[in-house]
């Protein structure tokens, strides 16, 4: 019966979709809840260690495997895993000590839009006009979110340092995500694998600095089980499960239930930590998505 329910699940391109944009969301209320248990960049480094730790028990034959191809890419590899990875990671965990997990994961909605903004600017990649209004709309949304819903802070540049942060770990994915395009033949796992190392290795300076600063915080027992969550989840079976849902319906129609992080994020926060959820936060959501479905309207 489990080994059915196993096969059925691993040939389901649609329920692997949705427990990897559930676990991604969960980084966010995850993010909130490490606040006063481990600092951010203890977090940050912790969690990839886990992830290699994991990876070098059951998934380290594909990276062996990989290396020949990965050898002449190190200089790729570092940048990649330090920007993508470790850049992403360092704004998102600082920003959640400054703003609430209902805005990180809908900020985190916008990823798509700085996506198709670097494509074009790099790659002369085409903007449809759909596009275009919908990278407009996302936009709105998200200056609504980091504005709390007020013109007047959007017209005195008053915003949240936390939403700032987060647009930021953004940015920086975005980039990531356009040098993707660029990446070693290799599997999907055999690259996770060797950036999750990258990541662990750039993130020891990142530790060091903050125990320099007097903001270090080693992880208590709640902190640990925080860690052991990212690590192990998002990190590593989410990124398994897109990578084989991609294999079974393509990446185009795969990336689209990525959007459903922000809807995930917010619902997660409400109940489990309780945050308010205003009617800007809601105008926000429905920008965001709305944005999102109008770009990806005509593909």
């Amino acid at each position: 019966m489990l080994k059915r329910a196993g096969t059925w699940a691993h040939h389901n391109p649609f329920l692997l979709l949705v427990l990897t944009a559930m676990m991604w969301a969960g980084n966010g209320v995850a993010a909130r809840l490490a606040v006063d248990h481990i600092s951010p960049m203890a977090l940050t480094s912790l969690r990839w260690i886990v992830t290699c730790a994991a990876m070098a028990a059951f998934a380290w034959r594909p990276v062996v495997e990989a290396w020949p191809q990965l050898k002449p890419r190190i200089g790729y590899l570092v940048v990649m895993g330090t920007i993508g990875f470790n850049g992403f990671n360092v704004p998102f965990y600082w920003g959640a000590h400054h703003t609430s997990a209902v805005n990180l994961t809908i900020i985190q909605g916008s990823i798509p839009v700085f996506v198709m903004l670097g494509a074009l600017a790099l790659y002369g990649t085409p903007i449809t006009g759909l596009q275009a209004l919908g990278m407009t709309v996302t936009l709105v949304g998200v200056a609504v979110l980091a504005s709390q819903g007020e013109i007047a802070h959007l017209i005195g540049l008053d915003f949240n340092v936390g939403d700032l942060g987060m647009i930021l770990a953004c940015l920086l994915y975005a980039g990531y995500t356009i040098g993707l395009r660029s990446r070693p033949t290799v599997s999907g796992l055999a690259l996770l694998g060797a950036l999750a190392v990258v990541a662990a290795v750039t993130s020891v300076p990142l530790v060091v600095i903050e125990a320099a600063s007097g903001d270090l915080m080693w992880p208590d027992a709640t902190g640990l089980l925080i860690v052991l969550y990212v690590g192990l989840l998002p990190s590593l079976t989410a990124q398994m499960l897109f990578i084989r849902a991609v294999e079974l319906i393509g990446p185009g129609r795969a990336s689209l239930f990525v959007n459903l992080v922000p809807v995930f994020g917010a619902l997660f926060a409400v109940a489990i930590l309780a945050e308010p959820f205003g009617v800007y936060h809601a105008a926000a959501l429905a920008l965001v998505l709305g944005g999102i479905a109008l770009a990806e309207l005509r593909r």
